[in-house]
């Protein structure tokens, strides 16, 4: 195995399914020479040519309609939207066309699309570089939405996103594409759509979350585990949509009590439909009401303040310890 970072594999996933499938076509705003904003796509033009990694004018909407034509005509677009805060642009590409086309065209056509963005706060972007927005991919039948919180689910992920007949939104949190190294296997393999995984086991309280609350929440926890000598377990979801409801309720079913940790605004997100499910299914294993930890309901704030607008480990410890002592 390689030590990566989240960035690197990604651009080995791209790497590796584009050598296996000529269909791959990479595409969008200075993908080709520059690689990417983020270097995302270096090196993949000079392998690959002109003809299969190719920039894009500015202007999303092309990027989104150019996605599903070439879907149409049976190749797998991977198209970057260069922040996900630009997706407004591209939205009625994704949920009004690629989203329907398997079910208005009676399963003759699919819509096999990869839209990678880079989102997410703590970097000191500038206004809509950091914005949560994957709320509003959830609400969009048709559309799968995964968000990735380290480099081996980051390229498995991806590969499967890439293989997957529907449209796939692979949001990418900026934070963690240099943040830190793991194990990536070499060559292909995969990580299945629509599966959470239980990155620390435990018994007295459920953690559930993803991208890089994922990290927060894990440091979270092993600092209330040294205070109140209590067992945390924490789920990474790593596809918001579907949700991975089995995984949860087992965990809440053993643990009893749970928090739901997200990056994004409070109001109808990812943590709501968590706590949703829980009380449909198994509401009777609590012991304490589900609570959100996320950002506040306003606009994203000027870098100056973004620190003291996302969550952190302080403010999940507070919601760890409501649900432990109610």
């Amino acid at each position: 195995m390689a030590q990566m970072t989240m960035i690197q594999a990604i651009t080995d996933a791209l790497r590796t399914e584009m050598r296996e499938d000529p269909n791959v076509l990479v595409f969008g705003e200075d993908v080709g020479v520059n690689g990417g904003v983020f270097r995302a796509t270096d090196g993949l033009q000079k392998e690959f040519g002109e003809e299969r990694v190719f920039d894009t004018p500015l202007a999303e909407s092309a990027i989104g309609g150019m996605a599903v034509g070439l879907a149409l005509q049976g190749f797998r677009p991977v198209a970057e939207i260069q922040f996900f805060g630009f997706v407004f642009e591209t939205f009625d590409a994704i949920a009004s066309q690629a989203a329907r086309m398997r079910y208005r065209s009676g399963g003759r056509y699919h819509s096999p699309i990869v839209f990678r963005a880079p989102f997410g706060g703590g970097v000191k972007t500038p206004e809509l570089h950091a914005d949560s927005l994957e709320g509003l991919f959830v609400q969009t039948p048709g559309v799968k939405v995964v968000i990735p919180s380290n480099p081996y689910d980051a390229k498995g992920l991806l590969i499967s996103a890439i293989r997957d007949n529907d449209p796939v939104i692979f949001l990418e949190h900026m934070k963690l594409y240099r943040s830190f190294r793991a194990e990536v296997p070499e060559g292909s393999y995969t990580v299945p759509l629509g599966k959470a995984s239980v990155v620390k086991e435990g018994k007295d309280v459920t953690i559930i979350t993803y991208g890089a609350m994922v990290q927060t929440s894990l440091k979270a926890a092993e600092q209330i585990e040294k205070e109140r000598n209590v067992s945390v377990e924490v789920i990474d979801l790593r596809t918001i949509n579907p949700i991975d409801t089995e995984t949860i309720i087992q965990s809440v079913e053993k643990t009893n009590r749970a928090i739901v940790v997200q990056e994004a605004q409070k109001q109808a997100g990812v943590a709501a439909e968590v706590i949703t499910q829980i009380n449909e299914k198994a509401i009777l294993s609590l012991e304490a009401p589900v609570l959100r930890i996320t950002s506040p309901d306003t606009v994203y704030p000027f870098a100056a303040a973004e620190d003291i607008w996302l969550p952190d480990p302080a403010r999940v410890i507070e919601g760890l310890n409501k649900v432990l002592d109610f």
